[in-house]
């Protein structure tokens, strides 16, 4: 069964949340779409055995697309299967679905958000208000998104990082 890091398994399987995980929902520490996820994630188990090795961490919600994050290495087995967990998983929720790792470097993180658009550049740039940007260069020639889905992109970065991002493409 995919693990949960947050909720235990035996709330996942039961549906019922144990005081340790409800104090944990009712906190925030964990959201109604992880459980969701969580539990999409386990019902289709039996169809994609590949599932039992995932480490979810949680969901992000951001207008047109869903990030998934999982623990480092997962990101494969996500898109196994030719990336029918992926493609089914955005059927259900009817969002295009992204999936990232927890932990890892900015850089990587932006990658794996961007993919597989590839990244030419990525620069950080300090306004003179005090804050910073970082500044993500696409090759133009490895596709474009829409405007929608940039602005998806940068609320995902910002929910999951902290990250205020600034598209651009190579010319």
């Amino acid at each position: 069964m995919p693990k949960m890091a947050q909720i235990c398994q035996f709330c996942l399987r039961s549906g019922m949340l144990c005081p340790k995980c409800q104090k944990k929902v009712e906190s925030g520490e964990v959201t109604q779409l992880d459980l969701k996820i969580a539990r999409l994630l386990l019902s289709m188990e039996k169809e994609f055995p590949v599932l039992q090795e995932v480490t979810f961490y949680g969901a992000v919600n951001a207008k047109e697309t869903l990030a998934i994050i999982v623990d480092k290495g997962d990101v494969a087995r996500m898109l196994s299967y030719g990336g029918k967990i992926i493609r089914e998983i955005g059927k259900k929720v009817g969002k295009v679905v992204r999936v990232v790792e927890h932990g890892v470097s900015s850089r990587k993180f932006i990658e794996d958000l961007f993919a597989p658009l590839t990244v030419v550049a990525i620069n950080k740039i300090w306004l003179p208000d005090g804050t910073t940007e970082t500044r993500v260069i696409l090759d133009r020639r490895s596709g474009k998104l829409s405007k929608q889905r940039v602005e998806s992109l940068k609320e995902i970065a910002k929910k999951v990082q902290g990250l205020t991002l600034r598209v651009e493409y190579s010319n």
